[in-house]
């Protein structure tokens, strides 16, 4: 990549268990083109065959014509993805990246990705590009972030029938791309979230200080297939016992974000919650066809009530030259 707006472009990749995925996923970064600059992996901790297939993505991706760095950033315990992407973000930032592209492992990117966002790269400093899903057809993901009920809705249509843009106000760690002064002006991604709610926050954050835009620009394939629905303005995915608590507990965390910068409204920010609740419970019902994990969801309400009432909260601060 040349140099301004163009230069040290890096990926960053949170991985956990999950080798074949990654192997898939760093395959598929050696046909980029234009191709990155590096590639910052950061290991959760995996207990499988990771470290070896990092080692050997090392070797392939430094022999092409254009060479890779691949940089396996170990971490001493699972810290989720919110903890990964703040840890490769970081690591990113040390590197000299001026561009970094989030994205989780089990995803494979598109070849002509990069120069795909180009064009964008001039004029915003946070992009989400589109995804295909599993099999082929495009991922819907198109929210605004309600600050009133702390909840991003869906925007129904296609909103890219005028305009190759579409202004949001949130992210998703699936394939955003943020330059360092975004990140500079809200500090790094939060890792007290492990998971889930981490990206939608730091989009909004973002969107603070300069617009985010939402591209129509496919960029990514999800590889791994999931059991969903259609709702027609937005998919319901299957979800884990994990994914369940977190997404509940982590009200706390988004009650907490919208109190420091005065958004914090306790009627919508209640019903925002039962939202939440409701569409969990629809997720169990209607994709996964059990009642299994409403537990999990009580755990993590109860768990968000108690970060909702610490007084000592405080945010992520910004990094040295952020304003």
């Amino acid at each position: 990549m040349s140099a301004d707006r163009h230069g040290a472009f890096f990926l960053v990749i949170t991985t956990f268990n999950r080798a074949a995925y990654l192997q898939a996923l760093l395959a598929s970064v050696a046909e980029l083109r234009p191709a990155p600059d590096a590639v910052v992996v950061v290991n959760n901790a995996s207990t499988d065959g990771t470290a070896a297939v990092i080692t050997a993505a090392q070797a392939h991706l430094a022999a092409l014509a254009h060479p890779i760095a691949v940089l396996h950033h170990e971490l001493a315990a699972n810290s989720g993805g919110a903890g990964g992407f703040s840890a490769g973000v970081e690591r990113a930032l040390a590197e000299g990246a001026q561009w970094m592209w989030l994205m989780d492992d089990d995803v494979t990117v598109v070849p002509g990705a990069i120069g795909a966002f180009g064009p964008w790269m001039e004029r915003y400093d946070a992009l989400v590009g589109r995804r295909y899903d599993a099999a082929g057809e495009p991922f819907y993901w198109q929210n605004r972030f309600s600050t009133f009920l702390g909840f991003p809705l869906p925007v129904p249509g296609d909103v890219f029938s005028h305009s190759n843009e579409f202004a949001t106000n949130a992210g998703c760690f699936e394939g955003m791309l943020v330059h360092r002064n975004a990140v500079a002006r809200v500090g790094l991604p939060d890792p007290r979230f492990f998971l889930t709610w981490d990206d939608t926050v730091y989009g909004w954050l973002i969107s603070r200080h300069g617009p985010v835009r939402y591209v129509n620009e496919f960029v990514l394939h999800k590889a791994r297939a999931q059991r969903s629905i259609d709702l027609g303005i937005r998919h319901l995915n299957d979800s884990s016992d994990l994914g369940r608590y977190y997404v509940m507990r982590n009200r706390g965390l988004v009650a907490q974000y919208l109190r420091v910068h005065g958004s914090f409204n306790a009627v919508g920010f209640a019903l925002g919650t039962v939202l939440t609740a409701g569409k969990e419970l629809l997720r169990l019902v209607a994709v996964e066809k059990s009642f299994r994990g409403v537990g999990r969801l009580l755990a993590g309400w109860r768990e968000s009530r108690r970060i909702m009432a610490a007084k000592d909260f405080l945010p992520m601060p910004a990094l040295e030259g952020g304003n």
